[in-house]
């Protein structure tokens, strides 16, 4: 991926205010993929009694890491999300950072196919994962 690409898909994830607030980190982005993590924040936590972080903040990182994926798809310019179903596996360990991985496994002329999974420090043990449809703007054709 170009590096002007690169920078076009770390602005689409800097804008989004909740990004910014959850304090969401760009790991690593490629051609139809995405890395973003979530360190643990007392803030995000769901249930003051177990430490677990908010469903609704893990949500938000799979979502995001999904649009950032695919922005980075050759040609796109701009997306939104259709459709987001998410799995909740277990809850995340309270204290450690949460990772999202994002796909797409399936581009169209008008919507993106993406898979996505969030972890903990245990990457063989998913907290949650997700399929999703996300709109596609395609670059104009000169």
């Amino acid at each position: 991926m170009d590096d002007q690409k690169q920078k076009m898909t770390r602005q689409f994830i800097e804008a989004i205010p909740h990004s910014r607030a959850l304090g969401m980190q760009l790991e690593d982005i490629g051609a139809g993929r995405a890395v973003i993590a979530m360190d643990y924040d007392p803030r995000f936590v769901g249930d003051p009694e177990t430490g677990v972080i908010h469903g609704g903040a893990v949500s938000a990182l799979m979502d995001t890491c999904g649009g950032a994926a695919v922005m980075s798809y050759p040609g796109v310019t701009s997306t939104a999300t259709l459709d987001l179903r998410i799995d909740y596996m277990r809850p995340a360990t309270p204290g450690q950072r949460i990772t999202a991985r994002a796909e797409c496994y399936n581009v169209t002329r008008s919507v993106a196919f993406v898979r996505a999974t969030a972890h903990d420090d245990d990457p063989d043990r998913p907290v949650a994962t997700a399929t999703g449809a996300f709109t596609v703007e395609r670059e104009k054709s000169a």
